[in-house]
């Protein structure tokens, strides 16, 4: 079964998950924005062995520490689709435009598709490509535990912004509606701001998932 631990980094308060196998204690660090070294205490606290690192989308506050991970750990960089290498090339654009701590372009260790699966231990995500935010933004969904980790596709109340380029507003409520809310209403997801909530809770009670705005 998979655990987690929620680590929100950077001045955006972006939710870095800390998620591992209670079998193997291998574990996975989803969407590293920053602060590198909370992230990896936090490793160290639990008694884990990190062997993946997952991106969701390319935004600097998601990726930006990545590379700083990978270079102290080996790991491998996984995620998001291929279509958001051009947010990852401009990843440090992105750093000096926000007062981020500097950081270099990526390029993941593999790139992922909609349907692909990624094992951590012995349990596994499905992977969603649910673009809108950013045209490759993913989803990864832990069936078992009935959880879902949204990036900025879907938050409490509210959903991703689409003013970024590439950013499509229509192929966002696409993705929520046809890919995430099917999960069924008593999944819960972990957004990459803001508090946790469930597909059902979203259904009711946000605007954009209820088609007042949306």
């Amino acid at each position: 079964m998979l655990k987690y631990e929620i680590i929100p980094v950077t001045p955006f308060a972006q939710n870095a998950t800390l998620v591992w196998c209670d079998q193997t204690q291998e574990a996975a660090i989803i969407d590293a924005g920053g602060e590198v070294d909370r992230l990896l205490e936090a490793v160290e606290k639990h008694g884990l062995k990190l062997t993946k690192l997952l991106l969701t989308h390319g935004h600097i506050d998601h990726a930006g520490g990545v590379t700083d991970l990978k270079a102290r750990t080996g790991v491998p960089i996984i995620g998001p689709q291929k279509e958001d290498q051009f947010w990852l090339d401009g990843l440090g654009e992105q750093s000096r435009m926000f007062a981020f701590p500097e950081a270099k372009p990526v390029t993941p260790d593999q790139w992922l598709e909609d349907g692909d699966r990624v094992s951590l231990g012995q349990s596994e995500f499905q992977v969603l490509h649910c673009p809108g935010h950013t045209p490759g933004h993913v989803v990864f969904f832990d069936e078992e535990n009935q959880i879902a980790q949204v990036g900025d596709v879907i938050f409490a109340g509210s959903i991703g912004r689409t003013d970024f380029p590439k950013s499509d507003h229509q192929a966002l409520i696409t993705a929520i509606k046809e890919k995430l809310l099917p999960l069924g209403d008593e999944v819960r997801f972990i957004p990459g701001h803001g508090p946790m909530s469930n597909f059902g809770e979203e259904k009711r009670s946000n605007p954009f998932v209820s088609g007042r705005f949306g």
